[in-house]
C-alpha cells in the first residue's frame, strides 16, 4: 500500500492509511454535525444539575516537588461516586489561574506540568474507570465496555458522564485554590470531553484541545481506526439505533457553541483518531476564536516529534496568556 509523502516513509509498515485521503484543504472543509432540537437544552440542564452536586474535595496525601505541592485528592463525580485526582499548587505565591487538565483514553499514571504555568492551579482529573485511580470505579477499564456503557440512555452515558465529571473538577479545583478563572487542557480523548463540557462552563477564558476525539460521528462511524471509535463503529453497524444514541455526545456539535478562545491541535495523519473528527471540532469553533495547529501525526512517533511537541507546548501556554489577557478587558 501506497501512503502520501512523508508518510511513505514514516509509517511504511502501517496497515491502513492514518490520512484516510484527506488533505489539509479537504479537512478543513469538513463541517460540524448541526445540534439536534434540544441539543443545547440538554446540555444546559445538565450543566445546571452539575451546580447541585457538591465536590467535596479531600486531600488525602501530598508533597513538594520543585516549588509546587502536588497532592492525591478524592472528589464527587455528578452522580455522587467518588474519584481520585492530582491537585497542584505553587509555593511561592498564589495562583492566578486554575488549569483543569484531562488525559487521554488509557488514563493517567502521574502529573504531567508541560502546558501549566508556575504561577497556576492545576487539578488533573482521572475520568471514571480509568487508571492509575480510578480503576473500575464509577465504569469499566476495559477500553470496549467504557467507550459503550450506558449508550441507551443519555443519562448515563460515560462519556456523557465523564465530560460532566469535568464540572466538579472545576469546582474541586476552585474550593481548593479560590475564586480563580479557568483553563482547560485536554488531550484525544480529554480533549474531546473538553470539547462536549467547556462550552457549558462560564468560568473558562480558554481551552486547548489536542486530537480530540468524539468528533463528526458520520465521518467517525465511517472511518475503521485502532482507538475508541472502532468499538463504537462496530456496535453502530450492529445496532444501527445507536448512531441516534450517539448524536447529543458528538464533540464537533457541542464545539459550535465554544464563546471563548480555543487553541485546537489537529493531525493529519492519525490511525487512532481519523483526522476528519479532529478538524470537525476546529471547524466548528467560531473563526474569530479559533486557533489551529496543524500537526504532521497523532498518536505516533515520527522524525521532528521531539520539537513539535516542545513548541506545541509552549504555543499552547502562549494562548493560555492572550485568553487571561483578554479576558480581564472591559467588554464595550
Amino acid at each position: 500500500m501506497t501512503f502520501p509523502a512523508p508518510y511513505d516513509l514514516w509509517f511504511p509498515d502501517a496497515a491502513f492509511d492514518g490520512s484516510y485521503g484527506f488533505t489539509l484543504d479537504t479537512l478543513r472543509a469538513v463541517a460540524p454535525v448541526p445540534p439536534t432540537p434540544g441539543f443545547a437544552d440538554r446540555w444546559r440542564g445538565w450543566r445546571e444539575s452539575a451546580r447541585s452536586t457538591d465536590a467535596v474535595p479531600r486531600v488525602l496525601s501530598s508533597s513538594d516537588r520543585g516549588g509546587r505541592r502536588v497532592s492525591l485528592i478524592e472528589l464527587s463525580g455528578v452522580d455522587g461516586v467518588r474519584l481520585r485526582a492530582w491537585y497542584v499548587e505553587p509555593l511561592a505565591e498564589a495562583p492566578r489561574v486554575g488549569v483543569v487538565h484531562s488525559h487521554g483514553y488509557g488514563g493517567r499514571e502521574r502529573v504531567d506540568l508541560s502546558r501549566v504555568p508556575r504561577d497556576a492551579a492545576a487539578i488533573f482529573p482521572v475520568a471514571r474507570g480509568l487508571g492509575a485511580l480510578n480503576v473500575d470505579v464509577g465504569a469499566p477499564e476495559e477500553r470496549e465496555a467504557h467507550v459503550l456503557t450506558g449508550l441507551s440512555d443519555p443519562e448515563v452515558y460515560v462519556i456523557g458522564l465523564c465530560a460532566r465529571d469535568l464540572w466538579l473538577a472545576g469546582d474541586a479545583l476552585r474550593e481548593l485554590a479560590g475564586d480563580l478563572p479557568l483553563y482547560f487542557v485536554g488531550e484525544s480523548f480529554g480533549g474531546g470531553l473538553g470539547a462536549l463540557a467547556v462550552p457549558w462552563d462560564d468560568r473558562y477564558v480558554g481551552a486547548t484541545l489536542v486530537v480530540p476525539t468524539f468528533g463528526q460521528y458520520d465521518e467517525r462511524l465511517a472511518a475503521p481506526c485502532l482507538g475508541s471509535g472502532e468499538h463504537q463503529r462496530r456496535h453502530v453497524k450492529r445496532h444501527p439505533e445507536a448512531r441516534e444514541q450517539l448524536r447529543p455526545f458528538d464533540a464537533s456539535t457541542s464545539a459550535l457553541f465554544f464563546r471563548i478562545p480555543v487553541r485546537v491541535e489537529a493531525a493529519l495523519w492519525d490511525q487512532y483518531v481519523p483526522p476528519p473528527g479532529q478538524f470537525s471540532i476546529a471547524n466548528a469553533v467560531p473563526a474569530d476564536l479559533l486557533e489551529l495547529e496543524v500537526l504532521p501525526a497523532g498518536h505516533a512517533e515520527y522524525p521532528g516529534l521531539g520539537r513539535v511537541i516542545i513548541d506545541a507546548r509552549r504555543a499552547g501556554r502562549e494562548h493560555l496568556e492572550r485568553s487571561l489577557t483578554l479576558a480581564s478587558e472591559p467588554r464595550g
